[in-house]
Parts: C-alpha cells; sequence; structure tokens
C-alpha cells in the first residue's frame, strides 16, 4: 500500500464520497475527535474493530463493505 494506510485511505475516501469532514464523522460516530485523527494523521494505523464499527455505523456501511476494496484484498498478498 501507499504511504497513508489502508484504513485512512478508506476513511478519508468515505468522507469525501459523503462530503463530510472529519469531524463530523467523529460526532456522527460517536467518538472523539482526537481518535479520528489519530486515525487519520496514521498515529494509529491499527485501530480497534469496535472502532472501525463505529465509522461504519456512522457511514452507514457494514464492516464487510469498509473492507471490501482492491487495496485490502491485495493486503493478504502484501503480507505472506
Amino acid at each position: 500500500m501507499s504511504q497513508k494506510n489502508g484504513i485512512q485511505q478508506r476513511v478519508l475516501g468515505l468522507c469525501r464520497e459523503r462530503q463530510i469532514t472529519a469531524v463530523q464523522l467523529a460526532h456522527l460516530a460517536s467518538i472523539s475527535q482526537s481518535t479520528l485523527h489519530r486515525i487519520l494523521s496514521g498515529d494509529n494505523p491499527n485501530p480497534e474493530i469496535k472502532t472501525i464499527k463505529k465509522l461504519c455505523d456512522a457511514l452507514d456501511i457494514t464492516l464487510g463493505e469498509f473492507f471490501s476494496t482492491p487495496e485490502f484484498d491485495s493486503l493478504e498478498q502484501e503480507i505472506r
């Protein structure tokens, strides 16, 4: 993957698609702005699944939809 990790890229892309800011997403997901900032800045590249689930709920998508992207699909091959 590029310098940004897959979770960062996915959250930023979903925010762009929905035309919302990270602050708005944090509010919708009921997580702190600092938690989301750490994810988006790369300080927390591996957030807990419950945090990702809250983001998905706020974005009205499933965890499966969140992780169903070419970037995540190719991740398994990179790990080998």
